[in-house]
């Protein structure tokens, strides 16, 4: 069993939110990110009454939970939005909010019923290791490197992969139960390009669709078939995988 794997039973407990009380604190875990931490275009606090950011997806969304196991609280959260049965017609925020691109996937073309998006990643400022890991990316590239120097680097940022267990990952473990539970084959999202280039880091990055957009900051559309994610950590970053799959409990063969 790896180290990444051990860390994640370690420090970390995915908790699928599905009672009105676990709910409440997703709601309130993202009116502390996007209202008072992060105050990003688009989230008002004086539009969320009783401290707890909610919209019209939550109804037809399944939510996940992370729990710090060392102290017991609840520190991310993330959703999976899930085709509104009441209203198949309805458009998920990447039709609405994004220009994606046909050629590069075709939305409409998608089974309905078998697609998702994912949505309000998020962690708590103080667990959010994202920012540092840009900055460290950012000074490498300032910093003039010989051939050996850089085989050098990356020796070190492959050790340090393995050892260091990032919190998106953990995130992106509950996403994957929610798809297996549901039935999920084709993940979407509206994210940040730093983020899925971090998520990279461990053979997760999506497939942009489209050109950036203004959408609550800069965002692109991103799609990825669960099937070809899943195998292509597989074989190329296995600890990873045997995180978010916990250990092939969720696996693409409960997928296909």
């Amino acid at each position: 069993m790896n180290d990444l794997y051990q860390n994640f039973q370690k420090f970390f407990e995915i908790v699928v939110a599905d009672t009105a009380e676990l709910l409440e604190h997703v709601y309130r875990i993202r009116y502390q990110v996007l209202c008072v931490e992060q105050r990003l275009p688009g989230f008002d606090p004086a539009l969320c009454p009783g401290e707890k950011e909610k919209d019209s997806y939550d109804s037809h969304s399944c939510h996940v939970l992370l729990r710090y196991r060392p102290s017991g609280e609840f520190i991310g959260t993330v959703r999976l939005i899930l085709p509104d049965s009441t209203r198949p017609e309805k458009l998920l925020p990447v039709e609405l909010y994004s220009q994606t691109d046909p050629a590069l996937c075709d939305i409409k073309a998608l089974p309905r019923q078998q697609t998702a998006e994912i949505s309000r990643f998020l962690v708590i400022s103080r667990f959010d290791r994202r920012k540092d890991e840009r900055r460290r990316e950012e000074r490498r590239k300032e910093t003039t490197e010989t051939d050996s120097d850089k085989r050098n680097t990356q020796d070190r940022r492959s050790t340090d992969r393995r050892s260091a267990l990032s919190i998106g990952l953990v995130l992106m473990a509950g996403v994957l139960r929610m798809s297996v539970k549901y039935n999920i084959k084709h993940w979407l999202s509206v994210a940040d390009p730093a983020l899925n280039k971090l998520m990279g880091f461990y053979g997760l990055n999506f497939n942009p669709i489209g050109p950036p957009v203004d959408y609550h900051g800069m965002r692109r559309p991103y799609y990825v078939k669960v099937e070809d994610a899943l195998n292509k950590m597989y074989q190329e970053h296995h600890d990873a995988w045997e995180v978010v799959t916990d250990c092939g409990t969720y696996n693409p063969i409960h997928i296909n």
